[in-house]
């Protein structure tokens, strides 16, 4: 795997290392060693999947808060996504900067979340799949977030989210405050 660290503190860009010939290519999509390698969470508590029927589709933008200190593995199985990370981490070198990346079936990217930070995604194609691996099980008391269009953070989407896809809550945040 390839390793390439955001501008954010501990979020990362995870390119596979494919291994190709006449029958496709093979790659590792995880390895706990790499991981605590770079000081990164490699113990895996859930795997979860979202399948998203529309393009247009916004999740997020989630986090889980403390005691919780669950990051993501992040990687599109189908379709096209455009994956954002905000770093929510008081006292972080990148405290309310936010990364996005596209992630999708062709580009076998996946992206590291570290602990702390909100995460969301927008769909940029229909009938899209995506996997998560996570370090920590949830916890619905201690789910948090952050609105999508936030002017705290200026996050520039690369189109706009159907508003009638997107759950109420994650409409609805309040404006964040330090």
């Amino acid at each position: 795997m390839i390793f390439t660290e955001s501008k954010l503190k501990g979020a990362f860009i995870v390119d596979l290392e494919r291994r190709e010939d006449q029958r496709g290519f093979f790659a590792r999509t995880f390895c706990r060693r790499e991981f605590e390698a770079r000081g990164l969470r490699s113990e895996i508590a859930q795997a979860n999947a979202s399948v998203n029927n529309r393009k247009g589709t916004l999740r997020g933008l989630h986090l889980q808060v403390p005691p919780s200190r669950e990051a993501k593995l992040i990687h599109c199985t189908r379709g096209r996504i455009y994956d954002v990370v905000v770093d929510l981490r008081k006292g972080s070198p990148s405290y309310k900067e936010w990364f996005g990346v596209e992630l999708s079936e062709n580009n076998y990217r996946q992206l590291y979340v570290p602990a702390g930070c909100g995460h969301g995604y927008l769909t940029l194609a229909d009938d899209t799949a995506v996997q998560y691996l996570v370090t920590d099980f949830y916890a619905p008391e201690l789910e948090s977030g952050v609105r999508w269009n936030d002017p705290a953070f200026g996050i520039e989407w690369p189109m706009q989210p159907d508003l009638s896809l997107m759950k109420e809550r994650d409409r609805t945040w309040p404006d964040y405050e330090d």
